[in-house]
């Protein structure tokens, strides 16, 4: 089935598990490659940008420090990353505010497969709005990508009001109140547990939306620490039809570019913002090189207890000029919880 978590509980754990019921391949790559908490190292992707954003490729591990809660770790592992397998999903808004927006995107982002999936590579295509629905499983094939986002189209409907089919045997449960419109958050969360979560190696997430949400069940609290729990670094793009909102500009309404900055942020990601100075496929040509020129930080906490407790990172160059785009933290959970 293609059509998965129309909508569904929180409080119910195996619902996504159930949605999500496929067959996934997993990237073969070798131990030293895994990027993940394992048991004696934490590992970091990260980028280093001037004041100006433009990306600094070339610097050495004694340009760094790190500290985790405030406290300085010791670096054991550094290498500059530009060959390392990517997992990546790509999430489309379809909701009615995006409609319009969907043939740009289809060409930007069939552009970008074409460009950036190599043969060791794996990415798979979501639609979300007031459904969320897997329109490519992985893949490495930029072919089958490309026929996905062929099936992209809009909800064609305003926001709907309805019940929540549930997997227990008492049947659906009224879901009253709650408005099914853009399921943001539910398609970040699901994206990260249900796809990147057992997954190895460099993970991301693109989003292209307004960043309005409206109907999910999980909040973005929620998708965020799944997002952290997987390894996954979230890229947005932020894309708004003033049309859809009136014409009154982005003031007035028009999405929520904060919420998706913060999602990026704290995940190690950044957040564009599309205009006609800088136009979608210029910015899928920047997350590419993102992507092909990052920086891998390797060391074990001083703290080494795993309670589950969100640990604080922080990575800085001996250039105050420069910028560390990382992810904010980890859970230090056990593996098996992850």
């Amino acid at each position: 089935m293609r059509r998965f978590l129309t909508t569904y509980l929180a409080a119910i754990a195996t619902a996504s598990s159930l949605a999500f019921a496929q067959q996934q391949p997993t990237n073969t790559v070798s131990q030293d490659q895994v990027i993940r908490v394992d048991v004696d190292l934490v590992n970091i992707l990260f980028n280093v940008k001037t004041k100006k954003g433009e990306l600094i490729p070339n610097l050495e591990k004694s340009s760094f420090t790190l500290r985790e809660d405030g406290k300085e770790q010791t670096i054991k592992a550094f290498s500059r990353e530009t060959d390392l397998p990517i997992t990546l999903g790509l999430l489309i808004d379809i909701s009615a505010s995006q409609e319009r927006l969907i043939d740009t995107e289809r060409d930007a982002a069939t552009q970008f497969f074409s460009n950036v999936i190599r043969p060791k590579d794996q990415a798979f295509l979501i639609s979300f709005g007031k459904d969320t629905e897997l329109l490519q499983d992985f893949t490495n094939s930029p072919r089958q990508l490309i026929a996905g986002l062929k099936d992209l189209k809009g909800d064609g409907q305003p926001p709907r009001i309805g019940r929540s089919p549930v997997p227990v045997n008492t049947g659906p449960i009224p879901d009253y109140g709650t408005a099914k419109g853009t399921l943001l958050y539910d398609a970040i969360y699901l994206a990260a547990t249900e796809k990147l979560k057992d997954q190895v190696g460099r993970k991301a997430l693109i989003l292209i939306t307004d960043g309005g949400d409206q109907g999910s069940t999980y909040t973005i609290k929620q998708a965020i620490e799944k997002a952290q729990k997987s390894d996954a670094i979230i890229f947005s793009i932020f894309y708004v039809d003033r049309a859809a909102y009136g014409g009154m500009g982005l003031s007035f309404g028009g999405g929520d570019e904060g919420g998706l900055k913060k999602i990026s942020e704290e995940t190690g990601g950044h957040c564009f913002s599309v205009s006609r100075q800088h136009p979608l496929s210029e910015i899928f040509k920047e997350i590419q090189e993102e992507l092909r020129n990052q920086y891998s930080i390797g060391y074990t906490p001083t703290n080494a207890n795993r309670d589950g407790s969100f640990r604080k990172i922080e990575i800085k160059t001996d250039n105050s000029d420069y910028h560390v785009q990382a992810r904010a933290g980890y859970y230090a959970t056990k593996n098996d919880e992850q």
